[in-house]
């Protein structure tokens, strides 16, 4: 765990010990940026396993195995049994949700949540429906509210705008049979009873209650309210949140990048082209519905900030589409087998030829050593593959030929069989891939985690840490060792809104504090990465005993460990 993992983590664990479940805090800082249920989630799953970081990545695990599976249910009501075993399959094994439940955010959960939403929608205005309010009332207001405490309004937004699109299309904006199965009174009173409860507690526990100036900058502090609403939802759609700790991805690659995200199955994207659209049945009003669904989403977000993964809650339309397609065995479907096999042949030929040239080279220390920076391009959530060098791939070479096995595996099944054979067999290339990553990903840990340096410092004689720059930079430090820490000019991003909040800690300190205290005969500690060592070194003069370094991360103490 490192970077967001870590935070998400460790705000679980503050309000599992502190018992505060209301506002999260990061060093004892109210952290004010996020909405609480996937902290409760992960406290509950701390409460029953203890505080592990496989603990604290049950509730997003288990959420993506419960999208797979709704997919499969709506899949199956909409299409048919087989057509939706297909699209719970999309779902389950493209590289989108994989590469997404890596790091501890709640969109897979909002995701769920959006996915259920629709599905209960759908069965709400069905006609054939015999408990229409049970899927209204019981459902789809249920999940509207959970929404609201995963992800704040864009819970609402997107199933509320793709639902208008529809009604729109099919014309039955207007019609009151719609309305009164929705049951929209009774509705909003079980979303607000859900959502509500929260917010208005931690408006009350950190007033102002009420605060709507649009403007944002250093150093103000208005209360929960307008940091969480008008900053955080209006300001960050118009891009002028402050602060500006967030990057934003252009919108082409937004909306590009999806053939990727759904890799291997956007083969199958022609043939979803031919398909009925009309809404004449229930297939064809589920399938207009994704449409619907995924326009409103991706053309919402094309006028706003923008990340990569804003866009998972599309993914279920998307395999609900794929699947149909995949299930009615037409030559565009078999064209998308073939071009697939092609694809990874091509995968497992340039695989071999990595293995070839790595071959024999040495492997000394871990990854970081073979690695070239390139931050600029830390925006892309695949940009880190970017710091690949050929010499880093001789570190490698596991996750290389197993990843080159499931390839060659999906080359000759794509090419030999047909149908459900074919289909199952992609799934089983992507299974492999994803362990060959996963793999990967534990060669990486040295250089994206911070976890070494955790150990180290459990290691070490007892006393005060000091963290010289970014907290996220080292947050698998705190939640491995389980430690606060003086923050060095850190009062910047994520933690410099809730620094100005009334009772928050005194942990920030300047170069002219930092050289009083490591100057003292008590031990610090202090941790820093790439520019801050350079000037850690101007500012703690002599006195720096190295205690630990990895990844290019260093822990330094004030005093020698020798006796």
């Amino acid at each position: 765990m490192d970077d967001v993992d870590a935070v998400q983590a460790q705000i679980a664990r503050n309000m599992v010990t502190s018992g505060d479940w209301v506002i999260a805090r990061l060093d004892g800082v109210p952290y004010l940026e996020k909405s609480p249920m996937i902290y409760w989630l992960i406290g509950f799953s701390y409460k029953i396993f203890g505080f592990h970081d496989w603990a604290a990545r049950i509730p997003v695990a288990l959420a993506a195995v419960l999208l797979a599976w709704v997919v499969f249910l709506y899949g199956r009501w909409a299409f048919g049994a087989k057509a939706g075993c297909y699209a719970g399959m999309v779902v389950g094994t493209c590289i989108g949700l994989f590469l997404f439940t890596r790091i501890q955010i709640p969109d897979v959960m909002l995701t769920l949540v959006i996915c259920a939403g629709f599905f209960a929608f759908q069965r709400t205005i069905d006609i054939d429906e015999a408990t229409p309010r049970r899927w209204a009332a019981s459902l789809f207001w249920v999940f509207l509210g959970l929404g609201l405490l995963l992800k704040g309004l864009i819970a609402v937004v997107v199933p509320a705008g793709g639902i208008f699109v529809y009604l729109l299309a099919t014309r039955q904006l207007f019609e009151r049979l719609i309305w009164r199965r929705l049951h929209v009174f009774t509705g909003i009173l079980v979303c607000l009873a859900i959502a509500a409860p929260w917010h208005v507690i931690a408006a009350m526990r950190m007033p102002p209650v009420f605060n709507f100036t649009m403007h944002s900058g250093p150093g103000e502090y208005h209360g929960f309210f307008w940091f969480y609403f008008i900053n955080e939802h209006v300001l960050r759609f118009l891009n002028l949140r402050y602060p500006r700790d967030y990057n934003t991805v252009p919108r082409l690659a937004f909306w590009g990048l999806h053939l990727l995200w759904l890799f291997p199955w956007t083969v199958y994207l022609p043939a979803v082209a031919k398909l009925n659209f009309r809404p004449a049945d229930r297939a064809g009003q589920t399938r207009l519905l994704a449409v619907c669904w995924i326009g409103f989403l991706l053309v919402f977000f094309t006028f706003s900030t923008t990340q990569e993964y804003y866009s998972m809650p599309i993914y279920p339309a998307l395999a609900l589409l794929i699947g149909g397609a995949m299930d009615t065995d037409s030559k565009w479907s078999r064209f998308g087998t073939r071009v697939l096999g092609g694809i990874a042949a091509l995968c497992t030929v340039m695989i071999g030829i990595l293995v070839f040239l790595v071959h024999g080279l040495p492997a000394p220390g871990d990854i970081s050593r073979a690695l070239q920076q390139h931050p600029e391009d830390y925006t892309l959530s695949l940009g880190h593959m970017g710091d690949l060098t050929i010499r880093s791939f001789a570190y490698l070479r596991a996750p290389l030929v197993l990843a080159g096995v499931a390839f060659a595996f999906g080359a000759a099944a794509c090419w030999l069989m047909r149908n459900r054979r074919a289909y199952l067999a992609i799934a089983v290339m992507m299974v492999l891939f994803f362990h060959a990553a996963r793999m990967a990903l534990v060669v990486f840990d040295p250089y994206l985690s911070s976890r070494p340096l955790a150990e180290a410092l459990r290691k070490a004689p007892d006393g005060r840490l000091i963290l010289n720059g970014a907290y996220y930079s080292f947050s698998s430090v705190f939640f491995y060792a389980n430690r606060e820490a003086l923050l060095w000019n850190g009062r910047f991003n994520n933690l410099d809104y809730g620094s100005y909040s009334p009772g928050s800690p005194p942990v920030f300190i300047d170069d002219r504090e930092f050289v009083r205290l490591w100057n003292t005969g008590e031990r610090f500690f202090v941790l820093s990465d790439g520019d801050g060592i350079v000037h850690l070194k101007q500012t703690g003069g002599e006195r720096l005993f190295l205690v630990a370094e990895s990844g290019g991360k260093t822990l330094y103490s004030n005093l020698s460990a020798a006796p």
